[in-house]
């Protein structure tokens, strides 16, 4: 399960640590969707079996550009390109979503956010883009 903020990077060279909250891989979509195939490639996983659930794009915060719709955009385009079937999806619109995954049966339960009581949830999204607008990253990624 990964959750990308950004699309795509051009940058040449990354550190794409697991567990490592500076790593590109929270960051942009190409290298999320790299380092979590790879990953699971690396623990015997068969590319064959692989399958996708994908949820989110939402356009949150009225004031930000849509970037929502161009990640969106890249991760069905992404997933095509690889040839990983699509088994579920609920993407785009202008709410947030809590999902729930059980990695024993490959369930999710998804939860749109259609009414915010607070701004919780918006200040946790400007608090986390900031942050990871600040990293600096650096190191290989191995790409398949």
């Amino acid at each position: 399960m990964n959750h990308f903020m950004l699309p795509l990077t051009t940058q040449q060279s990354h550190e794409v640590t697991w567990g490592n909250a500076t790593s590109d891989a929270t960051r942009y979509g190409n290298y999320a969707m790299e380092f979590l195939i790879n990953e699971i490639l690396k623990y015997g996983g068969l590319r064959r079996n692989l399958k996708a659930k994908v949820f989110g794009g939402g356009k949150v915060m009225r004031q930000m550009s849509d970037v929502g719709k161009k990640n969106c955009e890249f991760v069905v385009e992404y997933l095509s390109a690889e040839k990983v079937s699509i088994l579920a999806h609920d993407l785009g619109s202008t709410y947030p979503r809590k999902l729930i995954f059980d990695p024993l049966n490959g369930k999710v339960h998804m939860k749109k956010l259609c009414t915010i009581h607070n701004d919780t949830i918006i200040t946790r999204e400007q608090n986390y883009q900031e942050m990871i607008s600040k990293l600096k990253v650096g190191g290989d990624v191995e790409l398949f």
